[in-house]
């Protein structure tokens, strides 16, 4: 016999990054601080503090097995970190947010990059992330 499947993967409504997430202790309301699409730094490689991974999911089934992905995607979408974790839905019109906290997160050179979100192995979605190197201010320029 066949492996059993799961049902259908939930549904992504939303998936963005940023520095951090904030619950609102009554309403249970996320407030998301710094949405992070752009990272400028003077070198590479370069790591970023710490940086969270927020989406929605509806349209789940019981227990749902996450996996989040940071890919590069100028080596071939090679794996640079990746997390995994279980998210329950206990009715399918439920809205489940999921807020992962990412700590010293890699970035080998300027480019771009994804965070892609799984569900059961499928891929739900992905949020880009662009890398580039600038130069820092002379001090003339911080004079001013």
């Amino acid at each position: 016999m066949g492996k059993k499947r799961k049902g259908v993967p939930p549904l992504l409504l939303s998936a963005i990054v940023c520095d951090r997430v904030i619950f609102d202790r009554i309403s249970g309301a996320p407030s998301l601080i710094n949405i992070v699409e752009l990272i400028n730094s003077p070198k590479y490689p370069a790591r970023y503090g710490q940086l969270v991974f927020f989406c929605e999911l509806t349209n789940g089934y019981g227990k749902t097995r996450t996996k989040i992905r940071l890919v590069d995607l100028q080596e071939d979408d090679r794996t640079i970190l990746e997390q995994e974790g279980t998210v329950e839905f206990k009715d399918v019109r439920q809205i489940v947010r999921l807020a992962v906290d990412l700590h010293g997160v890699p970035f080998p050179h300027p480019g771009e990059y994804r965070f892609q979100l799984f569900a059961e192995d499928e891929l739900l979605g992905e949020r880009r992330i662009v890398c580039r190197k600038v130069q820092p201010p002379s001090k003339s320029e911080q004079e001013r």
